[in-house]
């Protein structure tokens, strides 16, 4: 029988597989973990579903070698390794996402750095670093990452960070709350978006873009982190997928 947390979780779990759907943050493919709340060694993600689509008897429990615990036949995602590599290297992180957001792709396949410039893309951080499998990988023709090691390669580019983009591909989002990796794959997004556009204006006015500094970032990461923030965001959001939530009301 699985426990008040672990229930907890798969509903919680269910309810940003739809969000990010819903924002266009994943499209028929991405997707989003949490790490087990009962065992640190095992993490819950969806059977193999487009996330917007994703319902609680899909959700899977995983080893951190990505390896099914109970499969019973479900397809299962071939890019689950993004997610075990991560929660094996990364003992602070307790959700994944892949993301797959259209607006990123352009600055992972020209060079060009994404830096925040909008207060909820503090939760990006100031630098996300562009991971290129073929860096590591450079006889082969795989560009997903299917195996351990791509995984551990992808884990080892994002380092300490919350944020990696993949060339070509789309972006890895680690953080330690389901609800913060939520916000910060949203945030990217929407925040690859406005660069984009800041960038066209900069070319008439020339003024060059004021980013976050630092201190701004990590700052607004702390005033997320706070229940009024998080939970103020994850209703919302979580509205606008069709889920209700109970995270604002009175015990």
């Amino acid at each position: 029988m699985s426990s008040p947390a672990l229930q907890a979780a798969i509903l919680d779990l269910v309810t940003a597989n739809r969000i990010l759907g819903e924002e266009d943050v994943v499209d028929a493919f991405g997707h989003i973990s949490v790490r087990h709340p009962d065992r640190a060694d095992r993490y819950l993600l969806a059977r193999s579903r487009s996330p917007s689509v994703v319902e609680e008897d899909d959700i899977m429990e995983y080893d951190l070698d990505s390896n099914p615990i109970d499969q019973r036949g479900r397809i299962i995602y071939a890019e689950r390794f993004i997610h075990g590599a991560l929660f094996k290297e990364r003992v602070d992180v307790m959700s994944v996402c892949h993301s797959h957001a259209h607006t990123v792709i352009p600055f992972t396949v020209t060079g060009t750095p994404i830096r925040p410039l909008w207060v909820l893309a503090g939760s990006i951080g100031t630098e996300v670093p562009i991971w290129d499998i073929r860096d590591d990988f450079p006889n082969d023709d795989e560009i997903m990452v299917t195996d351990n090691k791509s995984g551990i390669s992808l884990a080892k580019a994002l380092g300490r960070g919350s944020a990696c983009m993949m060339r070509g591909h789309g972006a890895a989002i680690a953080t330690k709350d389901l609800k913060l990796t939520v916000i910060a794959s949203i945030a990217l997004m929407l925040n690859a978006k406005m660069q984009m556009e800041a960038s066209i204006l900069t070319m008439a006015s020339g003024r060059p873009i004021k980013y976050l500094s630092d201190g701004e970032a990590n700052k607004l990461v702390d005033t997320m982190m706070m229940p009024r923030g998080l939970h103020r965001s994850w209703e919302y959001w979580a509205a606008r997928a069709g889920r209700t939530t109970d995270v604002n009301l009175v015990k």
